[in-house]
């Protein structure tokens, strides 16, 4: 996706975001498009509560956390991936344990899984960064991504399986139709749902199309790296959940995923109502010490990964929970 100075509105690409320049890490292949009215499709799940979880980047520790606050929901359910829960697990060993207990669930495949599973030419991490990320971010990203893809290339099963999963899903929660993405309503690798692009009038007016092209009242979707639940609409909400894996918000340590329920969730961090459903972010606390050793085994001092995320894991991002909840 080309980074822009403001949101594009849905359906309206740049010919570099839509295959011309390639700039790896910042441009995407053309079949990363799919755009809002795909998603205004029939369900293929119906329950009575949805758990989505973006970003998990490899943290078995949250992926544990997780599965327990999730064992423990009553009724009628499904948790959903939805993407990216590949990133910081660059050992095999690692990397299938992710895989294999990510895929006992529902999963939608994020710009990681994808460049694992069939590269795109000069895609890089395929992460779409707009304009805002440095240049040396995007260049350690691109190298990130290349050491998982050395970590799990003998693994043709694991990949496979990635390469199946597809990049949307439409459920029915308790009746409401609700979209997972990875990106946006209409790109694999969108930024349309990050936090500074719904914080722009234009933007917003976007998310409100998007919802009403989708014909839903909730659009759930992680890859911005930084949560935001926002009302587009009397009755629809976009519903970021930030990262699983990793801290969301500044002196904190914990992960967050997105529940979608016909009930309220006890102990949501916040949450608000969309069509008779409650959105609520659900905090995984996960054992905090444990990741950041492992991850110190796998992305010591100097590495790419650790130059670009280890102050967010010990420190949390410059940002608070205040801005992350924009329902009045």
């Amino acid at each position: 996706m080309k980074p822009f100075s403001e949101p594009a509105a849905v359906g309206q690409w740049s010919a570099e975001a839509i295959g011309g320049a390639a700039r790896p890490g910042r441009s995407c292949p053309i079949d990363y498009f799919y755009g809002a009215a795909s998603l205004a499709r029939p369900a293929t799940l119906e329950v009575e509560s949805l758990w989505v979880a973006g970003g998990l980047y490899g943290n078995r520790y949250a992926l544990e956390r997780l599965l327990e606050l999730y064992a423990a929901e009553p009724g009628v359910k499904a948790l959903v991936f939805n993407g990216d829960f590949h990133w910081f697990d660059a050992d095999p060993a690692e990397f299938g344990y992710i895989n294999r207990t990510v895929l006992e669930h529902g999963a939608t495949r994020g710009n990681v899984e994808t460049e694992l599973a069939q590269p795109g030419a000069q895609a890089g991490c395929g992460c779409g960064y707009p304009e805002w990320v440095g240049d040396a971010e995007v260049a350690r990203s691109n190298r990130i991504l290349e050491r998982l893809r050395a970590a799990s290339q003998t693994m043709s099963g694991e990949l496979a399986l990635l390469r199946e999963l597809p990049m949307t899903l439409v459920a029915e929660v308790a009746g409401v139709r609700v979209a997972v993405v990875h990106g946006d309503a209409d790109s694999l690798a969108g930024w349309g749902f990050s936090q500074e692009r719904l914080a722009t009038t234009e933007g917003l007016r976007a998310a409100r199309r998007a919802v009403r092209v989708a014909q839903v009242r909730v659009l759930a979707s992680s890859h911005s790296c930084l949560p935001v639940l926002q009302r587009v609409d009397r009755d629809a909400l976009i519903a970021n959940n930030g990262a699983a894996g990793m801290p969301n918000f500044r002196a904190g340590n914990c992960g967050l995923a997105t529940r979608i329920a016909s009930s309220p969730r006890a102990g949501a961090l916040y949450g608000a109502r969309a069509g008779g459903l409650f959105v609520d972010a659900v905090s995984l606390d996960y054992d905090q010490t444990a990741w950041r050793e492992r991850f110190l085994e796998l992305w010591p001092e100097g590495s790419d990964a650790h130059r670009s995320y280890y102050a967010r894991i010990t420190q949390g991002p410059a940002y608070d929970r205040d801005r992350a909840c924009r329902t009045v």
